[in-house]
């Protein structure tokens, strides 16, 4: 027991940035900001441009335009350009031109003389939604609770990603301690769907909206076996509304399409890593 606890990890007075631990992403942590190297973004023909990739917060964007398109609104299509964040793409002086805090997604709406610039992809969601008049209530009690479960999702979601997922399928060790404190948030969280879920069809209610669009690409992927492969471990059968409201958003058509936009062929499934029209999905999706 003494020589266990001498081995426990002490911090030091001031910390210091350790060297690189064989973490994946270890590379690209630093705990700095702002740019490491000049390099332009890439501009399409569309007003919309976004620069992202296909990870739970890329695909919340992807899936809202797509769905836009769905409904007939022209004015939502977009160039979708790839940030390789293995490579670095995230810290070139173009992205944090647009997003200072260097994560996808980024959006550049340029139907404007002074083109808008948009991070965070909640609020990405939220300004789509405003802009085009879709999947956000106008209505004062409903639109307030779509905004509940939209909040609810940017602040539970890094406890998911960055806390369990991290620890359980990307941490170069697995610490019990880590990994039993996220499982048990993980769970209480999708415990909190579930119950949500047993009354209502969707997040939000009768209708679908960008509460659905933000919490599916984590919540619903971690229960249908996608993200983590952990379905298991989290016994994700267990929560049945979830399962079925993650099964039902799924089988939208916007939903497969949104999802493969800017995905490497290094993330299962088929992948787009640049988007410019619809055709470019199309042929994506019969490969």
């Amino acid at each position: 027991m003494a020589n266990a606890r001498q081995q426990e990890y002490q911090p030091p007075k001031v910390w210091q940035q350790p060297a690189a631990d064989g973490n994946t992403w270890a590379s690209i942590n630093r705990p700095v900001s702002g740019a490491t190297h000049e390099k332009a973004l890439p501009k399409g023909e569309h007003p919309l441009q976004l620069h992202s990739l296909g990870t739970p917060n890329g695909q919340k964007v992807t899936i809202m335009l797509e769905e836009l398109l769905a409904l007939g609104v022209t004015e939502a299509e977009y160039d979708a350009h790839l940030i390789n964040i293995g490579e670095g793409d995230q810290f070139s002086s173009g992205f944090v031109e647009v997003n200072p805090n260097s994560k996808i997604p980024a959006l550049l709406d340029c139907s404007y003389a002074v083109p808008l610039k948009v991070f965070e992809s909640g609020n990405i969601l939220l300004y789509l939604a405003e802009k085009f008049g879709h999947f956000l209530p106008t209505d004062l009690a409903q639109r307030t609770e779509v905004m509940n479960w939209l909040f609810w999702l940017q602040g539970s979601a890094p406890y998911l990603g960055g806390g369990f997922g991290h620890f359980y399928q990307y941490a170069p060790k697995k610490i019990e301690y880590a990994i039993n404190r996220f499982t048990m948030e993980a769970k209480r969280q999708l415990d909190v769907l579930d119950k949500q879920l047993a009354n209502n069809r969707y997040i939000a209610g009768d209708e679908y909206s960008i509460a659905d669009i933000a919490i599916w690409p984590w919540y619903g992927c971690v229960v249908l076996g996608e993200t983590y492969d952990a379905a298991e471990f989290l016994d994700a059968e267990s929560y049945v509304h979830v399962q079925r409201w993650a099964k039902e958003i799924a089988a939208r058509p916007a939903v497969q399409r949104g999802r493969i936009v800017n995905r490497t062929e290094s993330q299962a499934g088929p992948g787009l890593e640049n988007r410019h029209s619809a055709a470019d999905i199309d042929a994506a999706l019969r490969s």
